[in-house]
């Protein structure tokens, strides 16, 4: 099974720039999109329609603002879009599918903002989404894809001294996802690859994504009774259409 992870930053700008290209050419079996900022009436109708795929979308009451899509070949047993927390929900960061033998959950972690202005919120976002998982793994192992919005260790950003307490390399964030892993996942590409230099997302100014400066703050995280099912993850950073790449889960 194939599965993509994408901020697309955008859906209908991504779309002008290729993505039902890339989709059909990687003919995954799951997508997972973030940030798509389209509400349900702007979106492209061949975006609802696409060839094999069954649909699911979580939109932002914010129009042009967050907001997820996941296309899967097989139909879920079920869906679920929401915490249950009404200042977090209205913002469209999460959409869980239920399978079989696993959860397969597409999530868009909230940006700390400059001068720190949304940590608070962030932080609460990650203990809900913290405690999403483990609810959800008391059931079936978990499958997480998306957008972290943090750079973990020193080796998944360009600029690490520069960057210490900017917004998505703050201790605190850090932190959390150190103790998010603990809880029994593991961070696939760092599973196969160990060196610097690999990134997920690079600022348009300054010509950062020629001159490779970015960071890694896409990522695929798995229940540790999938590691053995696990085949590569790779970051596909030839594409572009977007300020991210897409990064790619290969698992039996």
């Amino acid at each position: 099974m194939k599965i993509i992870s994408w901020n697309v930053n955008g859906i209908n700008s991504c779309m002008k720039k290729g993505l039902l290209r890339f989709i059909e050419k990687e003919n995954a079996d799951i997508i997972l999109l973030q940030e798509v900022k389209v509400s349900k009436e702007k979106i492209n109708p061949e975006l609802l329609n696409l060839k094999k795929y069954n649909s699911f979308w979580s939109f932002a009451k914010e129009k042009g603002y967050s907001g997820l899509a996941v296309y899967s070949k097989s139909k879920p047993l079920n869906v679920i879009k929401e915490f249950g927390k009404k200042g977090i929900d209205k913002e469209g960061r999460i959409i869980a599918l239920e399978f079989d033998n696993f959860f397969l959950i597409n999530v868009y972690f909230p940006h700390s903002n400059r001068e720190l202005k949304r940590l608070k919120f962030k932080l609460m976002f990650n203990n809900a989404f913290e405690e999403f998982c483990k609810k959800l793994g008391n059931k079936k192992p978990l499958i997480i894809g998306g957008d972290f919005n943090v750079a973990h260790k020193e080796i998944d950003l360009r600029n690490p001294k520069q960057n210490t307490n900017n917004a998505g390399f703050t201790i605190k964030e850090r932190n959390w996802f150190d103790k998010f892993l603990k809880n029994g996942y593991i961070d696939c590409f760092r599973n196969f690859t160990k060196e610097g230099g690999n990134y997920t997302w690079w600022t348009y100014r300054n010509n950062a994504r020629a001159r490779n400066i970015g960071w890694r703050i896409d990522y695929f995280l798995i229940s540790k009774k999938l590691k053995r099912s696990i085949i590569n993850c790779s970051i596909l950073n030839k594409i572009t259409g977007s300020d991210h790449c897409p990064i790619s889960l290969e698992i039996k």
